[in-house]
């Protein structure tokens, strides 16, 4: 897979070293934004990288809010995670990159690793099964080859 992402670099690299420095930041953006469209899509299938589906959640024991109805639980997971405003896209003219950033990356590192931390302040440490939501496939690859030749043609 490195040999793969080295090989699209080098490739992605003689293109880009064709456009001035305005046309490189732009299509560097736009190849960010296909790629995140990419991830939030796959990400709302509940699908990892591999192409496997998410380990469902463990069921909420208390489903009964103060009035004493009872809560649904939401079916989808990391649904404001995979927004725009959440999934963040940083390019210049030389790199890009899409990730969670600042406050939310916690949550985001925790799913993607399967690490220990806790749902309330001071409440228990749960172990949180691995979720990854980012990473590249060989259609996301594919995408980015496809993308690039798009915005720079």
């Amino acid at each position: 897979m490195a040999d793969d992402l080295k090989a699209l670099e080098q490739w992605a690299s003689v293109l880009l070293a064709q456009l001035d420095a305005a046309n490189r930041r732009k299509v560097s953006l736009k190849v960010a934004q296909d790629l995140r469209r990419s991830q939030q899509q796959r990400i709302k299938a509940q699908m990892t990288p591999e192409g496997l589906q998410y380990t469902p959640r463990k069921p909420r024991k208390d489903l009964r809010n103060k009035k004493e109805r009872i809560k649904k639980q939401k079916a989808a997971m990391f649904a404001k995670l995979r927004t725009n405003a959440n999934l963040k896209v940083k390019a210049d003219g030389n790199e890009i990159a899409v990730g969670f950033f600042g406050r939310v990356a916690r949550i985001a590192r925790v799913h993607q690793f399967g690490l220990k931390d806790r749902v309330v302040q001071h409440g228990p440490e749960i172990n949180y099964s691995s979720r990854p939501l980012l990473g590249l496939n060989a259609i996301d690859r594919e995408l980015l080859k496809i993308s690039l030749l798009k915005h720079v043609i």
